[in-house]
């Protein structure tokens, strides 16, 4: 008896020392792979608001005046994401360009540098047929006076390519200071962009919510073309520098007005019946149309709607329009962890 209550006292103690975390390594048991980064939750990005994972019905949110037939309802899930507070501005690009030709011109050229991703201020002139946009040509980009101002004259594949270096700029940071990696800065899909624009309103005409351009004191509530030759009623002849107007609900400012924005899709006409409803994008390296969203400065209030969808090409950079990031959120997305 003595031997059996020794050998049974013997087994309690390796099961006590076991339960406390004192075994001294994996048995032959899976523990999974050991030395991984510590991940504490998804830091919200610098100069990213949250959008937290819905359901929304994606398309038209009033009349197709155009009768273009191109954004019929559809009901989407987005999941959960982070977006730029603000549409890129100038000096935040300029950031960009600096690395560029300080780091860069022995890799890339400094031809493929100053023609590829160095904004076209020429488009000033080149946009519009007798106009005097040479002084905007000479000081938009280059003159501090504009460094809030939305970055233009920036094609597509440029807007890619500052994506991809903000995120190993970011990512380089991290990893000198032991640091899981973020994930990617990119372009949002045009599903995203349009979920974000109504801030969780669903079937919101205008990111504010309401189907008026004005607020109750008569002020405009974007900056757009409000009538034939009018560009100045909202306070600003062209651009404003970012968040000069109200942010919607998720506290994300321009998303009507201002300037057009890049996003990832390539359009087409029947990318509502095709894609998913779950996340959807519409990738076609084929196509050189590419979706731009939001209306601009030059805009009438048409294109400012949450539901309206234009398109240009890919390698054409213009002085209305820009663009601003994304970045998925890594987890479950209810809402409340943001």
């Amino acid at each position: 008896m003595n031997k059996l209550l020794k050998l049974s006292s013997f087994a309690l103690a390796v099961v006590l020392l076991a339960s406390c975390g004192m075994r001294r390594g994996p048995q032959g048991d899976l523990v999974g792979a050991e030395d991984r980064p510590e991940y504490n939750p998804q830091e919200v990005p610098y100069g990213m608001v949250a959008c937290p994972g819905g359901t929304f019905h994606m398309g038209q949110a009033d009349q197709d005046i155009a009768a273009s037939m191109a954004n019929l309802n559809k009901q989407v899930t987005i999941g959960g994401f982070y977006m730029d507070e603000t549409e890129i501005t100038n000096n935040e690009y300029r950031q960009f360009i600096n690395v560029m030709t300080e780091d860069s011109l022995d890799v890339l050229g400094e031809e493929y540098v100053m023609t590829q991703l160095y904004p076209d201020t020429t488009v000033w002139v080149k946009d519009y047929t007798y106009h005097m946009g040479d002084p905007l040509m000479e000081y938009y980009f280059s003159h501090p006076a504009f460094d809030d101002y939305p970055v233009v004259g920036v094609d597509w594949f440029a807007a890619k390519y500052f994506s991809e270096w903000r995120t190993k700029h970011k990512n380089q940071a991290n990893a000198d200071n032991g640091m899981a990696p973020m994930p990617q800065f990119r372009l949002p899909s045009e599903a995203e962009w349009e979920y974000a624009a109504r801030g969780g309103r669903d079937m919101a005409v205008y990111p504010w919510g309401g189907p008026y351009l004005r607020n109750a004191k008569g002020c405009l509530l974007a900056n757009f073309k409000p009538g034939r030759g009018d560009y100045y009623s909202d306070g600003f002849t062209y651009t404003a520098p970012v968040a000069q107007f109200f942010p919607n609900d998720f506290g994300l400012y321009d998303m009507a007005g201002n300037v057009s924005e890049w996003c990832e899709d390539a359009y087409s006409d029947a990318t509502v019946p095709i894609t998913w409803d779950l996340n959807p994008v519409y990738n076609d390296d084929a196509e050189p149309r590419k979706v731009v969203r939001g209306g601009s400065w030059k805009d009438i209030a048409y294109f400012l709607e949450t539901g309206t969808r234009n398109f240009e090409f890919q390698d054409s950079a213009r002085s209305y329009i820009g663009f601003r990031n994304a970045m998925i959120y890594l987890g479950r997305s209810s809402g409340r962890e943001f």
